[in-house]
């Protein structure tokens, strides 16, 4: 069982920066993928970045370039620092982690995910 809690959403404007963190508790021992998604109402959720415990990276098509992830030494927060945010960038944005398992899977669907934090909202404004 794995706890996840977004924090550090907020209003900013174009071109802004924020940082998304996501505290990790329960089985933060085992191997597993821990990853951003992101949802605006009324369309498909997005897979944002993922990680694991090896440090292995693997980022989907949004973001690319201006978003970053990572994840503390303790493998106790996961972080999303986005970099100049734009008004597309506005969304729901959650934190989300799979089951025991080796890597991440493949194209990062969201169905592979077991279990989520509630979100954290993200607004950007022009």
């Amino acid at each position: 069982q794995v706890n996840l809690v977004e924090s550090g959403g907020g209003s900013v404007q174009r071109g802004e920066s924020l940082r998304l963190s996501c505290a990790v508790s329960g089985d933060i021992n085992s191997r597993r993928c821990l990853a951003w998604f992101r949802q605006v109402p009324g369309k498909e959720r997005e897979a944002v970045a993922a990680t694991n415990r090896d440090g292995t990276l693997d980022y989907g098509d949004v973001g690319h370039g201006r978003f970053f992830i990572s994840l503390n030494d303790a493998k106790t927060t996961l972080y999303l620092q986005m970099n100049d945010l734009a008004p597309t960038d506005s969304a729901q944005y959650y934190c989300a982690a799979t089951g025991v398992r080796w890597g991440c899977p493949d194209g990062l669907p969201g169905g592979d995910f077991t279990f989520w934090g509630q979100g954290t909202n993200v607004a950007v404004s022009s």
